[in-house]
């Protein structure tokens, strides 16, 4: 069972945290990442572009010339996709690009995120983490402390207002809920920050 260091805010190692096995311990597997990883950023697109057809777009009325005679292809409207000017024929329309992926493939790639980090040790477990204000300062001193640096995930137990907004004003720092938290987003920050209780609860949870 993989062991990681407990750290309190001033930095100082105070111990060592067991954690589960079949959940910080999970062999790592690419296609189930990028599985699911493709599945999430294709939700994060917005879909909303949007082209004109035909019908969409004004004039048009009155056929361009006569039926026959002119030496020339038929045309019924000025509006059509060969115009200048005419609609676009099969162009794209806002549309969702969310697909599922299975429950379990969802949860064992959130489990080798997290196992990646442990055995990166990039995982950084906090007894508590408490600030008196929150002013911005205050965090970046805990960061310092645990000589975290890059762009760095704080995940919660549950509403921490002072580590909220005292992260909000850093552009490299994402703090969410553990419950929040997407394998795409820990994959893509340098460290992951939790305190011990917010281990255990993503523990409780992700454990079968």
């Amino acid at each position: 069972m993989p062991k990681v260091a407990l750290f309190n805010q001033a930095g100082q190692n105070i111990g060592d945290i067991t954690l589960a096995d079949s959940v910080f311990g999970v062999e790592h597997n690419q296609q189930v990442i990028y599985d699911v990883v493709k599945a999430q950023r294709a939700a994060m697109r917005q879909g909303t572009h949007s082209s004109k057809t035909r019908t969409e777009v004004s004039g048009g009325g009155k056929k361009p010339y006569r039926q026959k005679g002119t030496g020339n292809a038929r045309q019924g409207s000025t509006r059509a996709s060969q115009w200048v000017g005419g609609g676009v024929a099969f162009g794209p329309k806002p549309r969702s690009y969310d697909y599922k992926v299975n429950r379990k493939i969802r949860r064992l790639a959130l489990k080798i995120a997290l196992s990646g980090k442990v055995s990166q040790d990039k995982f950084v477990v906090l007894d508590q983490l408490q600030l008196e204000t929150f002013k911005t300062k205050g965090i970046v001193d805990v960061f310092n402390n645990l000589n975290v640096e890059g762009k760095i995930m704080v995940l919660l137990d549950g509403q921490n207002e002072n580590v909220e907004i005292a992260t909000r004003n850093l552009p490299n720092v994402q703090t969410v809920v553990y419950e929040h938290a997407s394998v795409y987003d820990i994959l893509n920050h340098n460290f992951v920050v939790v305190t011990e209780a917010t281990a255990k609860k993503i523990e409780e949870g992700l454990l079968e």
